[in-house]
């Protein structure tokens, strides 16, 4: 299931070096790859501490972590929904992505050139924000035309209700708002609007890139953007690319943990930022385990146990009979699956069952 966070922001405010970051995690965390598919392209673990104790109980022969892709794409600059800078391509990098990362800058640093010459988060979140729904808005218009004389002449109600959508949209645009803001049901979305694909309807994480002073409790510049987002309904991070960087250089992991630690953090940011990915598209975790292969695997927030089993083989879900599931807190308690069958601590379930976060599943099929 490969699904991507495209990281985007204004020039200089730490996109690329927080990609960089990514690309040096294996630095920072056991178990925790990086690999470039494109140049700017990175396929990166999901770190997860309940692989791990499944693996010290089952010492297999193998660990696979489930995976995101990260995108690091051109900065921005006004106009871009006009072709200005890289405009249409930087636009059409961010269209193919599931979820938007938006890095901007929440520091002063004289030695680092700011694109308008000053620092200010919230006019820079705007700045994107404003280019992306022009894109929208164009995008949206241009199929209100195509669907508006069906609908007013017509008898077609499918017509007829994807035009009324399509206004929701542009009323909002017109505002200045992004489509995320616009209240539809994502089951009606789906279809009515499967195609539209609007940049502002993407989930959306605000990384507020700061100095090593405020890495732990923010500054007036995060505070500022936190205000600015309330409305989003979207979460925020702090993170201190330049920290990461220092830390992604440091050779052993007693030496990163106590760098970490002088600065009261639990954690490298790279890792909350992955973990932030991963919940913003909605992703959860079940996982496979025996004494060949301990392995996670991705799923989306509310498929059912069929769907689940398709994610290994296609087979498994058109021969799905049952799937034999067994709770994350229970096979650590208990320390095997033998011990949890033994005291019926072993879901039979069929094929309306929702897969929850942390299950341990095993799929009985026949094709």
């Amino acid at each position: 299931m490969a699904l991507q966070c495209g990281i985007v922001g204004l020039p200089n405010v730490g996109k690329s070096t927080l990609f960089n970051c990514l690309s040096n995690a294996r630095a920072q965390a056991a178990n925790f790859p990086f690999c470039t598919i494109e140049p700017n392209v990175g396929v990166i673990t999901v770190p997860d501490e309940r692989l791990n104790k499944l693996a010290a109980i089952d010492n297999p022969k193998r660990v696979i972590p489930t995976t995101v892709e990260i995108v690091d794409i051109a900065g921005l600059v006004k106009g871009a929904s006009k072709g200005e800078g890289l405009g249409n391509k930087f636009l059409a990098n961010i269209r193919e992505t599931d979820a938007i990362i938006h890095v901007i800058r929440c520091f002063d640093d004289d030695n680092v050139t700011h694109v308008d010459g000053s620092v200010n988060p919230v006019r820079d979140k705007e700045i994107i924000d404003i280019e992306l729904q022009l894109k929208d808005l164009e995008t949206v218009e241009s199929r209100i035309s195509k669907v508006d004389k069906i609908a007013k002449t017509g008898n077609d109600k499918k017509a007829a209700k994807t035009y009324e959508l399509l206004v929701k949209y542009r009323d909002a645009l017109l505002k200045g708002l992004s489509a995320r803001t616009v209240d539809i049901e994502p089951i009606t979305k789906k279809e009515y609007l499967f195609d539209l694909f609007l940049l502002t309807d993407k989930p959306i994480l605000y990384v507020c890139n700061v100095d090593e002073a405020s890495v732990k409790s923010g500054n007036k510049y995060t505070k500022a953007l936190m205000d600015a987002v309330k409305s989003e309904n979207a979460e925020v991070l702090i993170i201190g690319a330049g920290i990461e960087s220092d830390i992604a250089e440091l050779e052993s992991y007693d030496e990163r943990q106590m760098f970490l630690s002088d600065l009261g953090l639990e954690e490298a940011g790279v890792v909350k930022l992955i973990k932030s990915a991963y919940r913003l598209l909605k992703l959860q975790t079940y996982f496979t385990t025996g004494a060949d292969e301990t392995r996670a695997w991705t799923f989306r927030e509310g498929m059912k146990a069929p769907q689940c089993a398709g994610i290994i083989h296609t087979d498994f879900e058109k021969g799905f009979i049952r799937a034999e599931v067994i709770k994350y807190t229970d096979y650590v308690t208990l320390g095997s699956e033998a011990a949890c069958r033994e005291v019926g601590k072993i879901a039979i379930e069929g094929k309306e069952y929702v897969a929850q976060d942390g299950d341990i599943m095993h799929f009985r099929f026949n094709v």
